[in-house]
């Protein structure tokens, strides 16, 4: 009998951490392995996953549109496309959307698109700028606006033209904005960053910026959109307006989806054959996707979202009284949580699966929670049941 694990290492490139767990079935919240054991999932496909595992109106719009076709080429419209296209916009600034494959993709298309629009301007408008410790992906473009050195280092030379800022800092963001800088990119929440938020000042130093050296705000929502943070995007908190967002994860339900919205100022600088996807925009993707934001805008679903954070926030804080020596901060908004626990992080994840708890860490020392938006309140209570159980074995 194959052993799957030993099979994954032969055929499959290692460019990936496995955890030791054969995964079978997934229901709601919940993921089973091949002996029947049940573990209670905190981070959802890592933000994917915001209607929980096996969603059955999901499932129901991804058989409906198979049993029609599953692609069409780009050459022709597709009804599903342009009904979550016209959702996005009905929902959001936007004007127009541009549908990818995968968030990274998604952040290339934003590149070139600020490109141009740099050029439109001024032939030197072409510098763009993020901040350091952000995520924006993995292609050789998305990977240079990532402001992390761990991974860009064996790429380089990466895109020229990339600057970077310190988050948070309005010294250094004044000092890298110019004439030249045609675009900046930005996460309202560092995901991988370990859950770390802008602040209102920031980003109104930002807009201010923006509007004297015209460059356009593009705002990574990848993994804090669409409900995550208790909002539809987690720009809304901020009270301005972006020029450019860009989706994926939770967008397709599970099926590989990315977007990039703009809005009406910029609606017209890629021209047909300026960019272009072959799956981009897939039917079958773009079914799931309706049905997925049209439950977020749903009324009281983003209000719920928002009580169950309420409620994680404040039991986790009573934990971090109990266990100060071990919890040192609790972060973040929304179902998008960080509980920064120094160097026990890799302890605790290794407990959790012990407990058929299974959690993320990010930037090393960042227990990460982003479960289902779904997630009932019983199963928020197995979470810190289960957690605290965990804090005291370490605390011992």
């Amino acid at each position: 009998m194959s052993n799957i694990f030993e099979e994954d290492k032969k055929y499959v490139l290692n460019v990936y951490r496995r955890d030791k767990l054969k995964i079978t079935e997934g229901r709601g919240s919940y993921l089973y392995d091949e002996d029947g054991n049940k573990y209670l999932d905190m981070y959802s496909g890592i933000a994917v996953n915001n209607l929980g595992l096996s969603n059955p109106e999901v499932l129901s719009r991804i058989a409906s549109q198979a049993s029609k076709f599953i692609h069409l080429s780009n050459y022709f419209v597709s009804e599903p496309t342009v009904k979550l296209a016209k959702l996005l916009v009905e929902s959001s600034f936007a004007s127009k959307v541009f549908f990818t494959n995968s968030g990274a993709e998604a952040n290339e298309a934003a590149i070139k698109l600020a490109r141009k629009f740099g050029k439109e301007l001024n032939r030197n408008k072409i510098e763009i700028l993020t901040a350091y410790n952000s995520f924006h992906g993995r292609t050789c473009g998305s990977l240079t606006l990532t402001g992390q050195k761990k991974y860009q280092n064996d790429f380089q030379p990466l895109l020229s033209g990339v600057g970077h800022f310190i988050f948070n800092d309005i010294i250094s963001l004044r000092e890298k904005v110019n004439e030249n800088t045609c675009a900046v990119f930005l996460e309202m929440i560092q995901g991988e960053g370990g859950i770390k938020e802008a602040t209102q000042e920031f980003i109104d130093t930002l807009v201010e910026l923006a509007n004297k050296y015209n460059f356009l705000i593009i705002v990574d929502e990848i993994q804090t959109g669409l409900g995550r943070v208790g909002d539809l995007f987690a720009y809304e908190k901020y009270e301005f307006t972006p020029h450019i967002v860009t989706l994926a994860k939770s967008l397709g339900g599970g099926i590989p989806l990315g977007a990039m919205l703009v809005n009406e100022q910029i609606s017209e600088v890629l021209q047909h054959g300026d960019h272009g996807s072959t799956f981009g925009g897939n039917s079958l993707a773009c079914a799931a996707g309706e049905y997925i934001l049209a439950t977020v805008n749903k009324n009281g679903f983003k209000k719920e979202v928002k009580n169950k954070s309420r409620y994680i926030f404040n039991k986790v804080y009573e934990l971090r009284g109990k266990f100060p020596k071990i919890i040192k901060e609790v972060r973040g908004r929304g179902l998008m949580i960080g509980i920064d626990v120094g160097d026990y992080a890799k302890e605790i994840k290794t407990k959790g699966i012990e407990r058929k708890l299974l959690l993320n860490i990010t930037n090393k020392t960042v227990v990460r929670l982003l479960p289902a938006l779904t997630i009932s309140f019983g199963e928020i209570d197995e979470f810190l049941s289960k957690f605290k159980l965990i804090l005291q074995d370490i605390n011992e």
